[in-house]
């Protein structure tokens, strides 16, 4: 974050995303707003909030994907929820406190594998040592007869008979470096915790007493080590692991990844105009509003009890994002609009950011079909009129129909390479050229055809 100032990270959110230039503004102020915090004093940096953001604008345009490239730039623990999947106190539903969990699962296991990163080396050297035990057992006194036979073939071929012991350790392990002993089989130990099968059927809150019970029986449950036969290729990896696990901290990691998750966590809240809407109260809209209410609380700031321990919410960033067709942000409680001071309107898509969305990100979908076809060895490209005429098409299909945004460009971008994502494992060497005229002779019946394009396109 000491180098990504809100230009830089609006450059680095193009080189994926078209156009929604406002947004990235928004979404890059309020990423280093936090890197601005954490340079405060202490008694001032608890009183500054983080400006949570409601984007509006409809399905498609890159609302999502904002959110995930800037968690995935500032390194943080990021979590996609739709809020209409929680509900409040006796209708089905998730627990809104459920999301927290997760997003602390997600900081662990994120910094879980940066801490393993980082021993990786030190663990292969121990996997090492152990596999070189396990092929070459040397312990004093021990005779050739008494070895297996396959660490008896390797030491009668390996042991000069002028030599000592570590000469005959260090050619074996100059071989198992070069992989000529990949194929062998050795035995291996392996842990296996046993865990328990619970299963409990209630209302908010059963999550959070199911996962205790499993991991409190799983802990009083005796660990169980079994012997299994592998190739040393695997049996690297296996042991390679464990020396790992050792060599990582638990409770540092856990500690790390609450500081983490608690000061730089991402939660995006998608769908979030499904529970607006304060005209009725009764039937579903019942329901909305006290999701709402129960939301109210985690986005103001709370603790949320976790398996790793209590989780304080108040510094966590709430990104809420909806298309507002029915409702508008005004629909929402009072204390709920409170809470997302920054509202930012995303712009529907035009034929010219089509063309641009085909071209010019990093993984623009063009891109990705060419890349994919040549591992086939299908040189594949497009002309110019060619791309044009997808975006024509997209826009013509988005106006007709529902409007979906550039998820339309995977669809129709399927359909016009199906016949040659089939023959491609038979075509190999071949040069293919996707023109215009291809686009119109594969696509124009389905788009004439209103009927059928609503279940094609």
């Amino acid at each position: 974050m000491d180098r990504l100032t809100p230009r830089q990270i609006v450059a680095e959110l193009d080189k994926y995303i078209i156009g929604q230039h406002e947004a990235k503004r928004a979404v890059a102020i309020a990423l280093r707003n936090r890197w601005r915090r954490q340079r405060l004093p202490a008694e001032l940096r608890d009183e500054v909030a983080p400006k949570n953001i409601i984007m509006i604008g409809p399905t498609g345009v890159g609302k999502t994907e904002i959110a995930r490239r800037l968690a995935r730039l500032a390194e943080a623990p990021f979590i996609k929820v739709e809020a209409s999947k929680y509900t409040e106190v006796g209708y089905v539903g998730r627990d809104v406190e459920s999301m927290i969990r997760d997003l602390v699962e997600l900081g662990v296991n994120m910094v879980r594998g940066e801490k393993t990163r980082r021993v990786e080396e030190r663990a292969r050297e121990l996997a090492e040592e152990r596999l070189l035990d396990l092929l070459l057992p040397s312990p004093r006194g021990m005779e050739l007869g008494t070895l297996a036979p396959d660490a008896r073939a390797l030491a009668q071929g390996l042991t000069p008979e002028k030599g000592s012991a570590h000469e005959t350790r260090e050619k074996l392990r100059q071989r198992l470096r070069d992989g000529s002993l990949d194929e062998r089989t050795v035995e291996v130990e392996v842990t296996n915790r046993a865990m328990p099968m619970v299963e409990i059927f209630g209302g908010q809150g059963m999550e959070e007493i199911q996962e205790n019970l499993k991991d409190m029986l799983g802990n009083l449950l005796p660990q169980r080590s079994k012997r299994r036969k592998v190739k040393v290729r695997e049996a690297r990896r296996i042991l390679t692991q464990e020396e790992a696990d050792k060599l990582v901290e638990k409770e540092e990691v856990v500690s790390e990844a609450i500081a983490r998750v608690e000061n730089s966590g991402i939660v995006f809240l998608d769908e979030v105009d499904k529970i607006a809407g304060r005209e009725r109260t009764h039937g579903p809209d019942v329901s909305r509003e006290g999701v709402q209410r129960d939301l109210l609380p985690i986005v103001e700031g709370c603790t949320v009890s976790t398996k790793y321990g209590p989780v304080r919410t108040d510094h966590i960033l709430f990104i809420a994002a909806g298309a507002f067709h029915v409702s508008k942000p005004s629909d929402l409680i009072p204390e709920m609009q409170g809470r997302f001071p920054l509202r930012v309107e995303l712009q529907s898509l035009t034929r010219e950011d089509f063309v641009r969305i085909l071209t010019e990100p990093e993984n623009a979908l063009t891109k990705q079909y060419t890349a994919l076809l040549a591992t086939e060895g299908v040189d594949l490209g497009f002309t110019r009129d060619a791309i044009e005429e997808i975006a024509a098409i997209a826009t013509t299909v988005n106006q007709a129909m529902e409007n979906i945004g550039a998820r339309r460009l995977y669809t129709i971008m399927e359909r016009l390479l199906d016949e040659i994502s089939f023959e491609a494992p038979h075509m190999e060497g071949v040069k293919v050229t996707i023109t215009a005229e291809d686009v119109r002779k594969k696509l124009a019946t389905i788009v004439k055809d209103q009927d059928l394009s609503r279940y094609i396109l």
